[in-house]
């Protein structure tokens, strides 16, 4: 990440990674429920958390996909939205 981008402003909620059924890229990490099977809901983190894909990594996909269409603040912003939509589900 650019030294004078932002951080990708997460809050932690983990509802990404308690809908992992809803992406193709992610689906396959579904533990059958739509959890993702790396997530310890008792810590509320990610127990490959260094080692995670690059769809579960928000900078990396920027950098890989969208930093050709978009800006940074502009898929910041998207995917701030997709968060908040998550999270009414």
């Amino acid at each position: 990440m650019s030294e004078h981008r932002q951080a990708f402003p997460c809050n932690r909620c983990m509802q990404c990674c308690k809908r992992v059924h809803l992406l193709a890229q992610t689906a396959g990490m579904d533990r059958g429920d739509g959890v993702c099977r790396h997530l310890d809901e008792h810590r509320g983190d990610c127990r490959i958390y260094a080692t995670r894909p690059d769809i579960c990594r928000v900078e990396r996909q920027y950098e890989l996909i969208y930093s050709r269409t978009m800006t940074w603040d502009a898929f910041v912003e998207l995917n701030a939205a997709a968060c908040k939509q998550l999270q009414t589900i």
